[in-house]
């Protein structure tokens, strides 16, 4: 690619080992960005994953494993990324977890692990990385939010509140940064096949005795219109277009992308 759109830029995106944060860790390496994957998983399915982006896209990558349930990890993280690269231009707040129960069921650490990993990391994240962005005046952040952060559903009290509080920390950002060439948006996906939605998918195939497929079908049709999952490579060319001088004044956006789930 000649004159990659961002060419010297470190991208840092949380929950990067998997899923919709993989999806967007990639595409900006593509765009020329090195890139911070954070997340857990196998030692050397890490190492062979950095491995492949850093040979196929020229950048470099690193790896941290800070749990982003834990400030002082948080912040050990980005001082690991300013450290290694000298800043984090774009910051993707992907890391989420997801718990399924009544509000009177629900596990009180349960809701202490989901608002901290779901919300309160991103405010970690968010309040380091600004003072780096201000300076150089320019950066991207990008809260991968939900159609869940727009609307409710039973039994994610949780989750529904994260993503909430997520958009509207969104929003906060955007204000405070809106003279600044500094940007903040969220990405509110519908349903999307990742790990995290395949467990519900499992889940619901065993509660009501049907196949895998007969799970995702059912899934899907309750809320999105459209009758198909969002893909990960969908939501990856949105967080690259936010990324892009096109983009400049898209601050403070809400983006579902969600079959028409919330539309309804």
């Amino acid at each position: 690619m000649q004159n990659p759109m961002l060419k010297d830029k470190t991208a840092l995106v949380t929950g990067s080992t998997s899923g919709i944060g993989l999806g967007i860790a990639k595409a900006l390496a593509e765009q020329g960005a090195n890139v911070v994957f954070n997340g857990f998983g196998d030692a050397a399915a890490i190492a062979a994953l950095q491995a492949d982006v850093s040979g196929r896209c020229g950048v470099q990558t690193a790896y941290h494993d800070a749990d982003m349930s834990k400030p002082a990890e948080i912040e050990a993280m980005m001082k690991f990324a300013a450290d290694r690269f000298g800043a984090v231009d774009v910051l993707v707040n992907n890391a989420g977890i997801q718990h399924v129960a009544n509000i009177e069921e629900f596990p009180v650490e349960k809701w202490d692990a989901i608002i901290a990993i779901n919300l309160s990391s991103a405010f970690h994240t968010t309040r380091l990385a600004l003072p780096m962005m201000k300076q150089r005046n320019w950066g991207r952040i990008i809260n991968i939010a939900s159609t869940h952060g727009l609307v409710a559903s039973v039994q994610k009290a949780a989750y529904v509140a994260a993503k909430h509080g997520l958009v509207g920390f969104t929003k906060v950002t955007a204000l405070e940064t809106a003279r600044t060439g500094v940007t903040c948006n969220a990405i509110c996906p519908g349903w999307t096949l990742t790990p995290l939605v395949q467990q519900q998918i499992d889940a619901r195939a065993q509660r009501d005795g049907i196949s895998n497929d007969e799970a995702k079908q059912a899934i899907v049709a309750e809320k999105q219109p459209s009758g198909e999952f969002v893909t990960v490579e969908q939501l990856a060319a949105l967080a690259v277009f936010l990324c892009s001088d096109a983009a400049n004044q898209v601050r403070g956006a809400a983006w579902n992308v969600d079959g028409g789930w919330v539309a309804q």
